[in-house]
């Protein structure tokens, strides 16, 4: 793999899309894009062509208005300009933006990484982070060395509220409702190559470089 490639990860939360992005992009030395590094990053781009409420996507964050398809594919496609290769995580969340992405750039692997729902609640009720530096840990699979207290920086460790079983089956819910059809349409299309997320990161990894290389 060179490092233009352009690589395309799809799943539902808890699926290992943000793990197994930055080892890819360690790995191949790629960018890694999220919508939200994305939205964080140009908050103060000048949108104000796109006619829309602000002139920024930063206002419709300080205001927290969700921001509309339009500006996000604007910023998304002007973070992919800069880069030569990359591993896409976050984007597209539905057909119109996965449509509007078609058109902007060739994708040279599109991988679904596959996790049963069971997996996916028990990774995500489980997951915990640190209230101060906000390093994350999880009660089974990567517990700090102190129960409760972060090896970083010794801060209190903390369930997130949008990581309880019924917010994250809610969440899976929502998940399967407007970005599983994004899943479907590059299946249909022949791009989509499924990968099973279950096992160790390591084996995940491994599964992924193989399909990448092969």
């Amino acid at each position: 793999m060179t490092d233009d490639h352009r690589v395309l990860l799809l799943g539902p939360p808890g699926a290992g899309k943000g793990t197994q992005g930055k080892r890819l992009a360690a790995e191949y030395g790629l960018d890694v894009i999220t919508t939200g590094d994305a939205l964080r990053n140009n908050k103060e781009m000048d949108i104000s062509e796109l006619d829309v409420a602000y002139d920024t996507p930063g206002g419709f964050m300080d205001a927290g208005e969700l921001v509309p398809d339009t500006v996000v594919n604007e910023i998304v496609v002007t973070a992919l300009s800069g880069a030569e290769g990359f591993v896409l995580d976050g984007y597209p969340r539905n057909l119109d933006q996965a449509e509007y992405l078609s058109e902007q750039t060739a994708l040279d692997h599109v991988v679904f990484l596959d996790v049963p729902e069971s997996v996916l609640v028990d990774r995500l009720t489980g997951r915990r982070v640190c209230d101060d530096c906000g390093a994350t840990y999880h009660v089974d699979f990567d517990p700090p060395a102190e129960a409760g207290v972060c090896d970083e920086c010794g801060g209190e460790i903390v369930q997130r509220e949008d990581d309880t079983e019924e917010t994250v089956r809610e969440r899976l819910r929502v998940y399967e409702e407007e970005t599983a059809p994004v899943v479907d349409h590059y299946r249909e299309t022949g791009a989509l190559a499924e990968v099973s997320g279950e096992g160790s990161p390591d084996d995940v990894f491994d599964r992924l470089t193989d399909l990448i290389e092969s």
